[in-house]
């Protein structure tokens, strides 16, 4: 069983080594924007947006449109004439015709269609900001599961280091104990960790692949590609939080999209307030017209020419809704400030404690490093040690241990600490390759 577990360990490396295609994490950032399913949605949506900016939409151009109307009637009529003459007519028939090309346009509606157009163009930046939280939410899941593939397979090399520990000191069991210098409880320990570790690197590979799959599903591609990552992870030291904070400010995509909508408010406020002045609209049109009728002095009559002509409205009173609607209007700028306010309030907040988060994992990366030297170091000296009999088993898988340990505790730090630096520039709006 042994022998089976650690061929498909083995196996495992070497088809990974030969068959697998690198990837980069600017590559599956790349992969990422080209195909994932919610930046391609925002993106649709942002299209939507920039149709909708157009005059036309505003209200400032004319409406043209051609009309119909077609009316009869069959009637018992009756007419007394003003000589006394009385003349009646059963199912009398009378028709109208009317057609023609209307156009009618708003001269001014107190600059409603005004606001209304920078309305339009507001909506614009908003979808632009939300496309840009999408990407960069997006570039951040990518950038999160790739790094984390990255420690994962340093944690299976380190594994797979002490697999060959183990079977080393195995083999050493069972020749101490075919010499007679050891027992047969040294050997039955040494296949019970052997086996431990096989199990360990087994789980370690599930979750490795599991991780893999995770991976495609956010690169919007076929879960089963396979690939290989680097085996590093490359940090970046010099992040500062005044310069961190000041890019938020200017350039974080939520922070931003509140402003924007703060902007659309009082653009809506506008709109409201015009309705307190008049609105005057100007029509025109050239008109056919044809009528027939059974009774009267005239049977038939056509026409047709040019009409046109102004009309205004004023609200005088319209119980106080235009009130009410401008108190709703001026409540929503409000809370469009304060939350605003908020905002900033909580990205400075998410700032500095992902900035002392970062200053600490950067700390603990010197630490740890530390750490997996003397462990490798200690686990050296107990080797040789155990090689020649001067140390219980015990010991020497307490060794073994500590350098697993230590080796994952110093990767799980860089991986912390790539984290923190993701964060920072997510929320910073600067997350870039």
């Amino acid at each position: 069983m042994n022998k089976i577990l650690k061929f498909f360990v083995l196996f495992f490396f070497a088809s990974a080594a030969q068959s697998q295609e690198l990837l980069t994490v600017e590559a599956a950032v790349k992969i990422a924007l080209e195909n994932n399913y919610q930046i391609r949605i925002a993106s649709n949506d942002l299209k939507i947006d920039q149709t909708g900016v157009s005059a036309g939409n505003a209200g400032m151009l004319p409406t043209v449109g051609a009309t119909l109307n077609n009316n009869n009637s069959i009637q018992n009529s009756s007419q007394t004439r003003a000589d006394g003459n009385t003349v009646e007519l059963d199912n009398a028939k009378n028709n109208s015709l009317n057609y023609g090309v209307v156009m009618d346009w708003t001269l001014f509606d107190g600059l409603k269609m005004f606001a209304r157009y920078d309305q339009l163009k507001e909506q614009e930046k908003l979808g632009d900001a939300q496309l840009k939280q999408a990407v960069i939410t997006k570039v951040s899941d990518v950038m999160i599961g790739y790094y984390d593939l990255v420690q994962q397979q340093q944690q299976l090399v380190a594994l797979d280091s002490t697999l060959v520990i183990s079977e080393q000191r195995l083999k050493l069991a069972n020749n101490r104990f075919t010499i007679g210098k050891a027992s047969k409880l040294e050997v039955l320990n040494a296949k019970v960790d052997l086996n431990t570790d096989l199990t360990t690197i087994l789980r370690q590979k599930e979750l490795f692949v599991n991780s893999k799959i995770r991976l495609n599903e956010i690169l919007a591609r076929d879960t089963k590609i396979d690939f290989s990552v680097l085996n590093e992870i490359t940090l970046e030291e010099q992040l500062f939080l005044p310069e961190l904070e000041s890019l938020a400010q200017k350039q974080n995509p939520l922070l931003q999209a509140q402003i924007i909508n703060n902007n659309i408010a009082r653009l809506q406020l506008k709109q409201v307030k015009a309705g307190r002045y008049p609105t005057i609209t100007a029509s025109t049109g050239y008109v056919f017209s044809e009528s027939e009728s059974s009774l009267g002095f005239t049977t038939s009559t056509n026409s047709r020419g040019w009409n046109y002509g102004f009309s205004a409205r004023l609200n005088l009173f319209d119980g106080f809704t235009q009130n009410q609607q401008e108190k709703i209007a001026k409540i929503q700028l409000e809370n469009t400030a304060i939350e605003i306010a908020q905002q900033r309030q909580t990205l400075a907040s998410q700032l500095g404690t992902a900035y002392q988060t970062y200053l600490t994992n950067i700390s603990l990366i010197e630490l740890e490093r530390s750490n997996a030297i003397i462990a490798k170091e200690n686990l050296e000296i107990t080797m040789e040690k155990f090689r020649i009999g001067t140390i219980p088993t015990i010991e020497f898988r307490t060794a073994q241990l500590n350098y697993i340990n230590a080796i994952a505790r110093y990767s799980n730090a860089k991986f912390q600490a790539k984290l923190s630096e993701i964060s920072l520039k997510e929320f910073a709006g600067n997350l870039m390759l």
